[in-house]
């Protein structure tokens, strides 16, 4: 062979690595390409289900505590006629120890009551049956003078107000 035909199969040959190189960078781009797409869809895919397991997961807690709230609001009526029955001197012996047992399980499930002579009047928490106004000019509070029915609340929200009396004080400076 002759230096002209070795020099022109050499650059053959360089042409075709060239083009092999090109062909090979193309492919290597376009798997890059399609493994950056799917790496993205994947990211994706986790995030909206790591959402999905949230809202799940907080659909669940909210059922729960509704679950929860309702049969504590259909044992109020018992509650009451415990307290009625405490006031005048009527739960003594099994039916006190029932009582008590309620008791503690409304407030193990986070039932608290609320409501007590003294405290300031929120007419968030509160539902004034009577009303004492005050004809003083000073630094006038409405506070609780006497508690008709006990307030519940359960996980934050008010299950019933607290009904009571209500009068206009002057508080001392």
């Amino acid at each position: 062979m002759s230096d002209s035909q070795n020099e022109n199969g050499m650059a053959g040959f360089e042409e075709n690595l060239e083009a092999a190189n090109a062909a090979e960078d193309a492919v290597e781009n376009e798997v890059a390409d399609k493994l950056s797409e799917l790496t993205g869809d994947i990211q994706r895919l986790q995030a909206e289900y790591a959402n999905y397991r949230k809202r799940v997961e907080r659909d669940r807690s909210l059922a729960r505590e509704t679950a929860i709230a309702d049969v504590l609001n259909a044992f109020l009526p018992v509650l009451d006629d415990f307290a009625r029955a405490n006031e005048h001197g009527e739960l003594t012996g099994a039916f006190k120890s029932v009582s008590d047992s309620v008791d503690g399980i409304m407030k193990k499930y986070g039932l608290e009551t609320f409501g007590s002579v003294g405290e300031d009047f929120d007419p968030e928490i509160h539902e004034a049956v009577t009303h004492q106004t005050s004809d003083d000019n000073g630094d006038v509070v409405t506070v609780v003078t006497s508690v008709y029915q006990a307030g519940f609340r359960f996980s934050g929200r008010v299950l019933r107000p607290a009904r009571v009396a209500v009068e206009d004080i002057v508080r001392p400076v």
